[in-house]
């Protein structure tokens, strides 16, 4: 995307907060493929941020929606206020961690709670890499959550002659 894009992407983003009453600055706004990345500052995150991110998640939706009239081209707006979504992340990444160490210590799964999909893939790639336990999502939307298991030994896997193909949940019967 050229300058003039970014240049109608700020000026558009600026207008709806605007329109809102909300006093926000823009920090950055910046490219990322074909992610537009607005990160904002406001005196009163709460209210533009709601519970558990989703008036967030809707403002994101509405400026989009709004700005798709303007652009042509295809593009992703990632609204972030007052880093939000970057300390959720880390949040996120933390309590897989703990959560996996807690796993592989008692060798008894953990079940987190219900979250949405991107919060639920970013405990999927967190915990990915490690070779002590797995991770499988379960339930119905919106109450879909996050198992950590521990990782089967390998004579167990060897025993019912059932090896786990890459990239598959594993989950013992009981």
């Amino acid at each position: 995307m050229n300058q003039q894009i970014l240049e109608t992407i700020k000026k558009t983003t600026e207008e709806f907060f605007k329109k809102t009453a909300f006093e926000v600055e823009i920090k950055s706004l910046s490219q990322k493929d074909s992610t537009i990345l607005i990160s904002l500052e406001t005196e009163i995150p709460q209210i533009l941020i709601g519970e558990g991110g989703q008036t967030l998640a809707e403002i994101q939706h509405l400026l989009k929606a709004i700005l798709k009239k303007q652009i042509q081209e295809n593009f992703y707006i990632d609204l972030d206020i007052n880093n939000y979504k970057k300390k959720k992340i880390e949040y996120l990444k933390e309590l897989a961690q703990s959560t996996a160490d807690e796993v592989s210590l008692t060798k008894k799964e953990k079940i987190l709670p219900s979250m949405p999909a991107y919060e639920r893939r970013i405990i999927h790639l967190e915990l990915a890499n490690r070779t002590d336990v797995t991770t499988e999502s379960i339930g119905q939307e919106p109450e879909r959550q996050v198992v950590i298991q521990p990782h089967p030994p390998n004579d167990t896997l060897i025993q019912n002659k059932q090896p786990k193909p890459k990239g598959a949940d594993y989950r013992q019967s009981e």
